[in-house]
């Protein structure tokens, strides 16, 4: 049986005014991906790499076209419509971390889930919270603040605080601009781990030639517009996990 498609993006644009000028971000996007997919959209700055990731994590709002995540429409809800999406299907990843500097590792990773109150017993979130550290070789260090971990350590604990939630999909916007080559290939191997071992669906903006090897396709934006991408067979797909 063929996966599932989690993102499909038809005739999506996206326009700004800047004083009274139009500029259009986006140019009539068309896009599928499926569950469990590992994939990047790559592209010169100021192409719409960003502007894409927003609207597919619903942060934004296309001015045009259909977004449908998981079979259902979710381009023309409001904004708070929006958040309740965001919040119970999607986790990210930012170039910065956006860490919270006052709180330690576990309380960062737990995070999203206070925010969310849906009644999960504190005692059974900080066992998840363990595990994910666990997971991205974090658990010594579950006690530490971000100001006392390294880049690559902060950057593992925005990827365990993504998949707190346990999120349908993954975007990552430039998550290894600010690591040095070493640190970032141990990002990609992790990040490949979690999608081949756990279903996760990652979707990845990137001038990263390091990802993009890596990625089993490679999407390509120019000025707004998505062109063809090539599917790698460097890797065997990874099975989505059955909720």
């Amino acid at each position: 049986m063929s996966p599932r498609n989690l993102i499909e993006l038809t005739g999506i644009t996206k326009d700004y005014l800047l004083g009274k000028t139009k500029v259009s971000a986006l140019r009539g996007v068309d896009l599928s991906v499926s569950a469990g997919e590992f994939t990047v959209v790559t592209g010169p700055s100021g192409s719409g790499k960003t502007t894409l990731l927003n609207i597919i994590g619903c942060l934004d709002r296309a001015t045009s076209g259909s977004y449908r995540l998981d079979g259902e429409e979710v381009g023309d809800r409001d904004f708070d419509a929006l958040a309740e999406v965001r919040n119970r299907k999607i986790g990210f990843i930012f170039q910065s971390f956006n860490l919270i500097p006052v709180l330690d590792v576990a309380e960062n990773i737990e995070f999203p889930c206070m925010v969310r109150k849906d009644g999960e017993s504190r005692a059974a979130l900080r066992k998840r919270v363990e595990a994910l550290a666990d997971a991205v070789g974090l658990l010594p260090f579950v006690r530490h603040r971000p100001d006392e971990l390294s880049g690559g350590q902060r950057q593992r604990v925005a990827i365990a605080r993504a998949l707190i939630t346990q999120p349908q999909l993954v975007l990552a916007d430039e998550p290894t601009a600010n690591l040095d080559s070493a640190t970032s290939d141990q990002i990609i191997d992790l990040m490949l781990a979690l999608n081949r071992d756990k279903g996760v669906t990652f979707l990845f903006s990137t001038h990263d030639p390091r990802v993009v090897a890596h990625a089993r396709r490679a999407l390509h934006l120019h000025d707004g517009r998505m062109l063809p991408g090539e599917r790698s067979t460097a890797q065997p797909e990874a099975q989505a996990e059955t909720p």
